[in-house]
């Protein structure tokens, strides 16, 4: 089994499981199909990204103890619609606001900048260092934090963004520390380097 596989069927069932849980807890509120349709649409998107531009990383082979694992460990993002839904929570008109902007400027900048990683190396095999990655050289990563944040603020509860904090120092921190070390291999990265951030823009520098 590939790790792909784990994350697409965690991705595909989101939408189905948003629903069952309005189902089941009866809750229609603006706030539930709110989060429906955001968290949902980002798992159809992604299985689209999935066949127009998917991430090679996500091909490695894992066991069967990996796969159960990570597919529980993915399931955590499913705590925030849950504590959203089963709480009846009425949720301010200014926070849905405030989660439907953050998430469509993360989407943007998650699928935009992996579309430009993707189909520039297709061509070269290069440092990428302009468009999306002029400054900051993660920017696909700083989209999905913007994305799950979204849906821990439109929760209303700490334990979404203690997850979200969990996952960005487990998974989305050292990936983007082994990416910085993979590409020292190129004479221009020390430059590139200084003048971009990690995950956030720098901009302090002239260049």
């Amino acid at each position: 089994m590939k790790l792909n596989q784990i994350i697409n069927l965690h991705k595909g069932l989101t939408l189905f499981v948003v629903a069952g849980l309005m189902i089941f807890y009866e809750n229609y509120s603006i706030a539930a199909w709110v989060y429906l349709s955001l968290h949902g649409t980002y798992g159809i998107l992604w299985l689209l990204k999935e066949k127009i531009f998917p991430d090679p990383y996500f091909k490695e082979k894992i066991n069967l103890i990996t796969s159960i694992t990570g597919f529980l460990f993915l399931g955590s993002y499913w705590i925030a619609p849950f504590i959203l839904i089963s709480s009846q929570k009425s949720v301010p008109y200014p926070i849905i606001a405030a989660s439907i902007s953050i998430n469509i400027v993360g989407v943007f900048l998650h699928f935009a900048s992996d579309a430009q990683k993707y189909f520039t190396l297709r061509i070269k095999k290069e440092l990428i260092k302009d468009g999306f990655f002029k400054k900051i050289r993660n920017t696909n990563y700083l989209g999905e934090v913007l994305i799950y944040l979204s849906f821990a603020i439109l929760s209303m509860s700490f334990i979404p963004f203690l997850i979200l904090a969990l996952f960005f120092v487990v998974v989305f921190l050292p990936r983007m520390l082994k990416k910085d070390k993979s590409l020292t291999k190129y004479d221009s990265f020390k430059e590139y380097q200084q003048i971009s951030g990690l995950i956030f823009p720098k901009f302090n520098d002239r260049k």
